[in-house]
């Protein structure tokens, strides 16, 4: 499972993740930071981020996460999704 938190249809670098992985078939949930006291309290305090988006992936074995947008690591979960590399 993988979670978009993000600061709403204002922020680039939010709507470039969420297109590259709509287009390379990456399914995700979208939770918007500034409507979501929780979720906001969980990626600055808990994962310590300070930009958008962060990603948040459950693959059942751990939890990888990253901020900013990073067509390299959205590369990865596609392949991964695709039955490996």
């Amino acid at each position: 499972m993988v979670t978009v938190y993000t600061t709403g249809p204002g922020c680039i670098r939010c709507k470039m993740t969420k297109d590259v992985m709509t287009a390379k078939g990456v399914e995700f949930v979208e939770v918007d930071i500034r409507q979501n006291a929780a979720a906001r309290e969980y990626v600055t305090e808990e994962l310590g981020y300070s930009e958008a988006p962060v990603c948040v992936v459950e693959d059942g074995t751990g939890e990888d996460h990253w901020s900013g947008f990073r067509p390299d690591n959205i590369s990865r979960l596609a392949a991964l999704a695709n039955g490996g590399e």
